[in-house]
């Protein structure tokens, strides 16, 4: 049974069909907080239309959004425009499976339980998930229980090179791309290299901390880069065991057959 995805980040939107682990098709969109349910509806059925008949269409949907206008959208044109199919929004009080040991478990984002669900149970515990969003890179820590432990959140790629642009004067947007050398020759490639290998030292750095906290040898933990932008850095770090880019669309399904299917 094939199944609709869909991750919806603060500047990003991942849909994606998904059937037994497998990522078969994906698309990526701007979130937009303004646009209605019936528009949401429209950008769906255009990008997705023809998944929904053939030999193996779609049955399901399920979303989770860490934008609260864009859930309530996402709620009413499930249930306006595919009451037909079974659906499931991802939010507090909705089964996971996996306990959160935090604070104030409410308040931890739904990416991120769901990016933990999956890790845990592909990879097992413990692990570390590093999402590489454009808003924020996200570290989400599974103890060798399998249980959800907290983690940490810095300051996303594309976010710190639009501050950069906006308050230096004499600095502007560049492409996000890995520049010849860590010792930059102009200011583009002083950018990139600020960035791309800032952004890794940091990685890395995170971990190491992280695995000391846990009381566990880093050969024994699974870190797993996921995120768009992750393969700007995975190869940059020497801390990352595994490559998921559809980790979160992964743990959207097995969300969704824990409540959908029993």
């Amino acid at each position: 049974m094939s199944l609709l995805a869909v991750d919806v980040g603060n500047a990003h939107t991942v849909l994606g069909i998904v059937s037994d682990g497998d990522v078969p098709a994906h698309w990526r969109v701007s979130t937009d907080g303004r646009r209605t349910a019936d528009e949401w509806a429209v950008l769906l059925r255009g990008l997705v239309g023809r998944h929904f008949t053939g030999p193996d269409p779609i049955s399901g949907i399920v979303l989770c959004s860490t934008v609260p206008g864009v859930t309530q959208a996402g709620r009413e044109m499930l249930a306006r425009h595919f009451a037909d199919l079974e659906y499931l929004v991802v939010e507090p009080g909705v089964r996971t499976g996996i306990p959160v040991l935090t604070d104030n478990p409410r308040e931890v984002g739904t990416d991120r339980i769901v990016n933990s669900l999956a890790a845990a149970t592909i990879y097992g515990g413990p692990a570390v998930v590093v999402d590489f969003g454009g808003t924020a890179t996200t570290f989400d820590v599974i103890n060798a229980a399998g249980q959800y432990v907290g983690g940490a959140i810095a300051p996303g790629i594309e976010i710190s090179l639009e501050a950069l642009g906006r308050r230096g004067a004499q600095l502007r947007q560049v492409e996000l791309i890995r520049p010849r050398s860590v010792i930059a020759k102009n200011t583009v490639e002083a950018l990139q290299s600020g960035l791309v290998f800032g952004v890794a030292a940091q990685v890395e750095g995170l971990v190491e901390r992280i695995v000391d906290e846990l009381d566990v040898a880093l050969e024994d933990v699974s870190v797993i880069a996921t995120g768009y932008l992750s393969p700007l850095v995975f190869d940059e770090c020497d801390c990352f065991t595994e490559h998921a880019p559809w980790l979160t669309l992964q743990g959207l399904e097995m969300v969704f057959r824990r409540n959908i299917r029993g």
